[in-house]
């Protein structure tokens, strides 16, 4: 994960979820599960920064509450990296 700071505004995140995550239906529900667990950690999102995560091929088979802790946790680091 990457933050950027982009100046004034809400946080902004984008996913990237290549094809080694699996075909179209894979990626996709990957994408959704990590845009619902980053809906719950987002007040540990910096305000005016653009976050970039990407999803690696192990990340079709995590439960949901571990996809949810590990997000929360580069949240908050990048958090204290300012």
């Amino acid at each position: 994960m990457t933050r950027v700071p982009t100046g004034e505004g809400p946080p902004r995140v984008a996913y990237a979820v290549g094809r080694r995550v699996g075909g179209a239906v894979v990626r996709n529900r990957v994408r959704r599960r990590l845009r619902a667990a980053t809906n719950a950690a987002r007040p540990a999102l910096v305000a005016g920064s653009a976050y970039l995560v990407s999803a690696g091929p192990g990340s079709a088979q995590m439960p949901f509450d571990e996809v949810r802790s590990t997000l929360s946790q580069l949240f908050e680091r990048s958090r204290s990296e300012r």
